[in-house]
């Protein structure tokens, strides 16, 4: 037998659990509370678990990919959402060019660095 599955989902902390709730609402993420202190937030098929812990070491160092698309398109959506003037400590870079694909950063309310990237193709 080899290993398959049907998903991946991370689990990431929180330092005001509400408020990055709201956060992730407002990215465009819909949320299934699981429990008091935990909720499941997805879009189409991907998602991530978000927990009522704060543990600074683990936010500090937590880091998530989302491959997309367009990275034009979604960094333009991102930034028309001003999450950076709706919540403190969000910051929203630029992109960023390398050479092995293109991505910008998001950091969420309590710290936890997302890159938003696109790869380049195998035969470039």
């Amino acid at each position: 037998m080899k290993l398959s599955g049907k998903s991946i989902r991370s689990f990431i902390g929180s330092k005001n659990y509400n408020l990055s709730r709201n956060f992730y609402l407002d990215l465009g993420f819909k949320e299934v509370i699981t429990s008091e202190k935990m909720s499941y937030f997805y879009i189409g098929e991907f998602g991530f678990y978000l927990q009522d812990a704060y543990v600074k070491d683990w936010i500090d160092n937590s880091m998530i990919f989302f491959e997309v698309d367009n990275l034009e398109s979604t960094l333009k959506y991102i930034r028309n959402l001003k999450l950076t003037e709706k919540y403190e400590n969000v910051r929203l870079s630029e992109i960023v060019y390398n050479e092995w694909g293109n991505e910008f950063f998001l950091h969420d309310p309590c710290g936890i660095l997302w890159h938003f990237g696109i790869f380049k193709s195998k035969t470039q």
